[in-house]
């Protein structure tokens, strides 16, 4: 059974260092595959595949021509394996990426098992029912998008975040199928007044609705809403002179803030996640581009960093003023001269237009989930083992161009810190 992956190679049990020895040094997902095509593949990613794949069909050592039994536990496949497939990768995200593509290829419904892959965890406002409540949920559907916000880094961050948010508004907590009795005693909530109650009608239906609305505006622009209903009464009561009405918004703001910063960039209404993840690439002089559309990975597409310089890199600052330009080199006589703002300009739309190609046109709503769990995965894992950058879509859908040009140099810089080889070669000539 074949993985799909880019390359493929015999392997000689007989010989295995001849057989792996053109192998690159390099991360990369590998697929060992046996000769009859209805085994299963061996898949595994490894940061060095030559040195991974000695360890695991080098077979036994030789001494002066006589064989002796391997001195190690570990399983030798190399009488298993037929032949070698292999896809050289550029980062952690995209060898989870390509693992993932050929697990499902390889292996069907059972990929997202063999992984361990964690459920995305969201917070689910019940928009379709007469009384709408929030709650929390692994499960996406697709018919859901527009009512599910996330994903957070785990159900307790959820839970947290979604209690904290109730407590600003007056949305029923109970988990009931409503039927509104002025007989129903009500509960606890309703008691504390923190519940319109329209258990027993104590609030009109369109009351209820609009509180409904409210509420979906929050988690829909992550407090954004609120705080700026707030902002503007703040300032109407100043300039009323009501100072003290002023000071009583102003600390209602300040509880809205605390709320907010409870989720993170990351949490965003399902049908808008979208966004352009920048990591380092396996190409020289190119970084790789990995398109996010509603929750749905694409790519990668290369973009070339060839000749691009930050205002102030010698500096080594990543300010925001420092918007990436490039040194184009004197061109022959009678071609016409492109300034450089517009050279990187025309390398992103190129390398965009690519990944709009290579978005999938339709997916199961398990593909979805598989999908978001690999951008939380990678989203939510310690700074310390986290490369590259994302670049979020706004309300409209489109990702800003110079954010994402300046978070390509920075991860092109971080690359290229990180690799002595290439600091060590000479500066590349260009004429202004």
């Amino acid at each position: 059974m074949s993985a799909g992956l880019a390359n493929s190679i015999r392997f000689d049990p007989a010989d295995p260092r001849a057989s792996l020895g053109g192998l690159p040094e390099a991360p990369a997902v590998f697929a060992l595959c046996a000769a009859d095509p209805a085994a299963e593949p061996y898949l595994s990613k490894t940061p060095s595949l030559r040195r991974r794949l000695m360890r695991f069909l080098r077979g036994p050592q030789t001494t002066e021509g006589k064989s002796e039994p391997p001195r190690t536990k570990r399983l030798q496949l190399a009488h298993m394996v037929d032949h070698i497939e292999y896809t050289v990768t550029g980062s952690e995200f995209e060898s989870a990426l390509c693992l993932y593509q050929a697990s499902v290829r390889a292996f069907g419904d059972r990929a997202k098992k063999r992984l361990r892959l964690r459920p995305p965890t969201f917070l689910r406002m019940s928009v379709d029912n007469p009384y709408p409540r929030v709650y929390v949920t692994a499960k996406i559907s697709k018919t859901a998008a527009n009512a599910l916000f996330g994903p957070f880094p785990s159900r307790a961050a959820a839970e947290r975040y979604a209690d904290e948010m109730l407590n600003l508004f007056l949305l029923r907590r109970c988990t009931e199928d409503l039927n509104p009795d002025p007989a129903f005693p009500g509960c606890v909530y309703s008691e504390m007044k923190m519940c319109l109650a329209p258990c027993y009608k104590g609030c009109s239906d369109d009351r209820y609705q609009q509180e409904s609305a409210d509420v979906f505006a929050f988690l829909s622009t992550r407090g954004a809403s609120m705080l700026a209903k707030l902002e503007g009464e703040r300032n109407a009561a100043s300039d009323a002179m009501e100072f003290e009405r002023a000071a009583a918004i102003h600390q209602r703001i300040q509880k809205v803030q605390a709320v907010a910063h409870l989720a993170s960039e990351a949490v965003h209404p399902l049908a808008q996640l979208s966004g352009i993840l920048v990591q380092p690439s396996d190409e020289l002089d190119h970084v790789a581009l990995f398109a996010l559309h509603r929750g749905v990975w694409s790519g990668p597409a290369l973009y070339s960093i060839l000749g691009m310089r930050l205002a102030n890199e010698r500096s080594g600052s990543s300010s925001l003023f420092a918007h990436p330009f490039a040194l184009e080199p004197v061109p022959l006589a009678g071609n016409p001269v492109v300034a450089g703002k517009d050279v990187l300009e025309l390398r992103l739309e190129e390398a965009l237009g690519t990944l709009a190609q290579l978005a999938p046109k339709s997916l199961s709503s398990q593909t979805l989930s598989d999908h978001v769990a690999l951008f939380a995965q990678w989203f939510y894992r310690p700074a310390t083992r986290s490369t590259g950058e994302m670049v979020f879509a706004g309300v409209d859908g489109v990702v800003p161009r110079k954010p994402l040009l300046r978070a390509i140099s920075r991860v092109a810089a971080r690359a290229n810190s990180a690799n002595p080889e290439e600091l060590a070669k000479p500066p590349i000539q260009w004429h202004a």
